[in-house]
């Protein structure tokens, strides 16, 4: 089964005020590590296990270079690169030098940035099979109603440890304001199975215990 896009209406790029409709693939949600490997083993002699012990191993490699300061490339996937955030609670440095001085002991690693290898995307493209969505023209928003949103983001609650608002913009189609807005309004509606965790920029959402 080939993928599904949609054309969404936005401002134009080029900045000349008007608006234009540009393809949008329409998301079937999150593959888990499980549906991996699965697709890995094709044609293959590895065991399930031996696949999830590679991937594991690569992860805890990934990880001990990236704490040294180095980026991580994959030859044909891409490169990973660390970056840092204030730890949750402590004020920015003052650009005049003004106020607190940021030590180590207040900056974390809070994120790692991907940048795809040309040959993932062309491999991507090749392998695609797009038809469009019947009928469905998205003017500036998602094309799923809000129940099918929430219902999206607990399927990747199943099997991700937490959802961020980045996360859920992506899986949606919505913009990142709106998305953080609507997570914000599911954390606090009781019986939607969500619940917020941190505070700020750190704010992730996770399958609430009811």
């Amino acid at each position: 089964m080939g993928a599904k896009y949609v054309m969404q209406e936005m401002p134009d790029m080029s900045g000349t005020g008007e608006r234009v409709l540009y393809p949008r693939m329409v998301s079937m949600g999150c593959c888990d590590t499980e549906r991996l490997i699965r697709e890995t083993m094709r044609n293959t002699t590895y065991g399930p296990g031996e696949v999830r012990g590679m991937l594991a191993l690569l992860a805890r490699g990934m990880a001990s270079m990236m704490a040294e300061g180095y980026s991580v490339k994959l030859d044909g996937i891409g490169v990973f690169s660390p970056s840092l955030s204030l730890r949750e609670g402590k004020e920015r440095e003052q650009v005049d030098g003004d106020g607190t001085k940021r030590n180590a002991a207040s900056i974390r690693v809070g994120g790692v940035k991907f940048r795809a290898d040309k040959r993932l995307v062309n491999d991507v493209d090749l392998r695609c099979s797009l038809s469009r969505e019947r009928g469905k023209t998205v003017r500036g928003g998602s094309p799923y109603p809000p129940e099918r949103r929430l219902e999206m983001a607990l399927r990747f609650l199943d099997s991700n440890r937490f959802l961020t608002v980045g996360d859920y913009a992506a899986l949606t189609g919505l913009g990142r304001t709106t998305a953080s807005v609507e997570l914000r309004r599911w954390s606090e509606t009781p019986g939607s199975g969500i619940a917020g965790s941190g505070q700020g920029s750190h704010r992730v959402y996770v399958r609430r215990e009811e």
